[in-house]
């Protein structure tokens, strides 16, 4: 009756990652169901390109689209081999001034750890608390467990497959059926796959920044888009670097690649 051992492990696994990805997904939800006051102010929120860059890539997309404005604006030189030179001194707004510090007394740094440095200013953090505080962003934690809980469930389906199969395939004799012991291991994996199609079908995509109502502010934001120049840095906050159609602007922070 080895089997059965090998049987009660794949419940502890299917069982424990199902019920973590419930809890994660139980956890975003209430933070899309804070309350009456955060969904009114969701409603009345207009998302400027610095939050919307937020809720689409964290601190580090915040950093990326202040350093690309400033240098569509020539205030900041980003050259194709990875350095950040300031051109203006005078930042406009606090990122602005976060990346100006962030640069150095001497004008001049990689653009590496200045998107770094940025990243974790005190000007990002307020911006992240007031977009949790309107219920557009997730607390710190919420937004990558449902992700994790996803993986766990997917490697413990793996994992109950394998046991399933060392189970149909163990030597020792024994009187049930091999269909039967099969049958028995086609449960646990039957859970975890019905816990994988309801995450996707109740709570994909699964956003590590935004909430519900923020990714829904994103998407009005992403189709009201125009060929202007507001609309490249709204494409540059909602997709990245990646966005950005200049070689040399965008060799600057993909330099790494060759170092």
């Amino acid at each position: 009756m080895f089997w059965v051992l090998l049987l009660l492990l794949a419940w502890v696994f299917a069982g424990t990652a199902c019920t973590r990805l419930c809890l994660a997904a139980a956890q975003a939800a209430t933070a899309d169901t804070g309350g009456a006051d955060a969904h009114a102010a969701a409603r009345e929120h207009g998302l400027t390109l610095y939050e919307a860059a937020f809720l689409s890539g964290g601190p580090d997309r915040v950093a990326e689209l202040t350093l690309v404005a400033m240098a569509r604006q020539r205030r900041l030189l980003l050259a194709h081999t990875g350095w950040a030179t300031v051109v203006d001194p005078r930042g406009r707004d606090e990122m602005e001034r976060s990346v100006i510090g962030a640069i150095g007394p001497e004008g001049q740094s990689r653009i590496i750890p200045v998107r770094a440095r940025a990243a974790g200013a005190e000007a990002v953090r307020r911006l992240a608390d007031g977009l949790v505080r309107a219920g557009l962003a997730l607390p710190d934690g919420a937004a990558s467990a449902v992700g994790t809980a996803v993986r766990q469930v997917r490697g413990a389906a793996l994992a109950v497959a394998a046991l399933g199969v060392t189970a149909l395939l163990l030597p020792v004799p024994t009187a049930t059926p091999r269909l039967l012991i099969g049958l028995w291991f086609a449960l646990p994996i039957t859970l975890s796959l019905s816990c994988l199609a309801l995450a996707r079908f109740e709570v994909h995509p699964y956003a590590r920044w935004a909430s519900p109502a923020g990714q829904r502010l994103l998407g009005a934001l992403a189709g009201g888009t125009a060929g202007d120049e507001r609309a490249f840095l709204t494409e540059v906050a909602l997709r990245g670097v990646r966005a950005i159609a200049e070689p040399d602007l965008r060799a600057a922070f993909t330099h790494r690649d060759r170092l």
